[in-house]
Parts: C-alpha cells; sequence; structure tokens
C-alpha cells in the first residue's frame, strides 16, 4: 500500500475511506515527530494536508520520495506550495464544490450586520422587547459592496447581492476581463467608495495586513465589514480598534487571525456578527470536498492527470 502523512486534522468518513486503499501515518500532534519522520520519511509518497494546517519546506524536503499533497480546502496558504513546486510535487486543493456555501453565508453575513439580526435575536432573548422596540437597522437595497478579490467566491457573492439589489465594485490585481461591476485600482480607493466591504481574497503572506487601519478609515463609520476568507488578511487589532472607536459601525467575521482563538473584544461587540469557521460547513460541501481529496491522489497514483492542481506559484494572485 502507498504511504500517506496526514499533517492536518480531516473528516472521518474521507479518513476511512482512504485508509482502506491507503497507509496513513498521523503527522497532526506526533508526540516525536522527528522519531516518526526518521522511520516513515522514505516511504511517504503523498501528504493529506487542510486549510489551517499543511506541511512546510522541511517537511516538504525531508519527504524524498513525496509526489503530491492533497489539501481538504480550496486555499492551500497553510502549504508551502513553491517549497513543493520547486522540487516537482504536485498541490491539489478542493475548489468549486464550496463555492456556493461560503457565498451563501457572505450573503447571509451582509443581510445580518445590515439588519442588525445578531443583535435582535440577543434583544429578544434578553427580554428586552418587553421595556420597548429596538432600534432600526438599515437597508441592504442601493448599498455598496466592495469585493476585495473577484475570484469564484467572490463573483459568487455578487450574483447573490444583485438579488438583494445591492451596487457591486471589486479590486483584484488580476484581470477580471469584461465583468458589469466597476473595478478599483486600489483597495483604500474600493473602501472608500464602499458601504460594505467584503473580504474574498487568498490568505497568504502576499495578503496578511491587507485590510489595514487606513481601509478601514476609509471604509468609515457607517460602513461594515465582512470576512470570510482567512483572518490574517484582516489587521485584527486594528478592527477592534476601529470598532471600538466607532471608525467602522461593525463587523462579520467567520475566520480570525489565530483562531480558535477570538479576541475578547471582538466577542463582548454587540454589532458583530461572529462564527466558528463554518463557511464550508455542511454535510453536502464536506463530502464532495473529501471525494475531490480521494479523487486527486487516486488520480495520480493512477499514472493519470489530477482533476484540480494549485497553479504555478511564485507570483501569488488575490483570487481564491
Amino acid at each position: 500500500m502507498i504511504d500517506l502523512l496526514q499533517v492536518s486534522v480531516l473528516p472521518p468518513f474521507l479518513t476511512e475511506r482512504l485508509a482502506k486503499e491507503y497507509t496513513i501515518h498521523d503527522f497532526v500532534n506526533p508526540t516525536d515527530p522527528d522519531t516518526l519522520l526518521d522511520e516513515v520519511a522514505p516511504k511517504i509518497r503523498g501528504i493529506l494536508a487542510g486549510g489551517m494546517k499543511g506541511p512546510n519546506a522541511n517537511l516538504i524536503n525531508r519527504l524524498e520520495n513525496l509526489e503530491i499533497i492533497a489539501s481538504f480546502s480550496v486555499g492551500y496558504d497553510a502549504t508551502d506550495v513553491v517549497a513543493a513546486q520547486a522540487r516537482g510535487v504536485i498541490v491539489t486543493h478542493t475548489p468549486e464544490v464550496l463555492t456556493g456555501d461560503v457565498a451563501d453565508l457572505a450573503m447571509t453575513f451582509i443581510l445580518m450586520a445590515s439588519r442588525r439580526i445578531g443583535e435582535s435575536e440577543r434583544f429578544l432573548r434578553s427580554g428586552k422587547w418587553l421595556q420597548g422596540r429596538m432600534d432600526l437597522a438599515t437597508t441592504v437595497r442601493g448599498r455598496r459592496l466592495g469585493i476585495l478579490g473577484l475570484g469564484r467566491i467572490g463573483r459568487a457573492v455578487a450574483r447573490r447581492a444583485e438579488i438583494f439589489g445591492l451596487n457591486i465594485a471589486y479590486h483584484d490585481i488580476k484581470p477580471m476581463g469584461d465583468l458589469p461591476y466597476r473595478s478599483y485600482p486600489t483597495l483604500l480607493d474600493l473602501a472608500e467608495a464602499s458601504d460594505i466591504l467584503l473580504v474574498a481574497c487568498e490568505g497568504g503572506d502576499a495578503t496578511r495586513g491587507l485590510v489595514d487601519a487606513a481601509v478601514l478609515e476609509a471604509l468609515g463609520p457607517s460602513g461594515l465589514l465582512v470576512n470570510t476568507a482567512r483572518g490574517p488578511i484582516v489587521d485584527q487589532p486594528a478592527l477592534v480598534t476601529a470598532l471600538q472607536d466607532g471608525r467602522i459601525a461593525g463587523a462579520a467575521l467567520d475566520v480570525f487571525d489565530g483562531e480558535p482563538n477570538v479576541p475578547a473584544e471582538l466577542i463582548a461587540m454587540e454589532n458583530v456578527v461572529l462564527t466558528p469557521h463554518i463557511a464550508s460547513s455542511t454535510n453536502e460541501t464536506r463530502r464532495a470536498m473529501g471525494d475531490l481529496v480521494y479523487d486527486n491522489l487516486r488520480a495520480h497514483f493512477d499514472g493519470k492527470p489530477v482533476l484540480t492542481p494549485v497553479p504555478p506559484q511564485g507570483n501569488p494572485g488575490m483570487t481564491p
């Protein structure tokens, strides 16, 4: 059987399926990683990775017979793709199959933050309705939605947002072709022209801290920030300060820098919607992601082209 090294927590339905055809070595939380690698490194031909935990260059280069890294995620910033591709190692991910669910949550966030849905539920549950009505919220119709990164997910959100009557613009470093949305040359320009700023770009070093204090200042005191991409794209301390000082009106966040740890300041804020990185967390999507991981591995070891390779890196783009 072919040996695989598992470096990220994966759903049991996937690991159980793979275990029927592969020998899987658990490297998620090894007690003695060096001893384990000394024993199995020469046998490892594939790595099972995830969106939040993948192999670095040191691990990749230690596995002399490594051929493929299959990531259970659309994002691949947790894996050192450049190091892998430099050695001719194929990296795969799971695009498309989770686009709909992530876009659904992003659109839900846009509605929740604007209409203050989370606040209103807590208002009712706490009994405050008995003392009087809650303050008014804001409609989404006619508001300006700025999308940072108009890839698969960004475009899927745009299509949903059109139905709700939002005006859509975007910023992306890749040419997007003939689209009906206005493109802004810089993120700062986009933020200044937006009521709601959606983060939908790739994670990784190239976009770390991209949404900084200046961008939040440009978004303004009536602006909302929505992030369903990667936590580190947003300068989290700057976001906390902007919310505390009223420099933006609110936020809706599914991802965080340092998750699963979430700043207590964010948890305490009424004007912030928080979910625990659940954008793709449906049975249907996770099964489809697992099928794609399996199919990529099977294709490779059968001598066929993989289905969803990560494109050549070195000049990271913005769209996931």
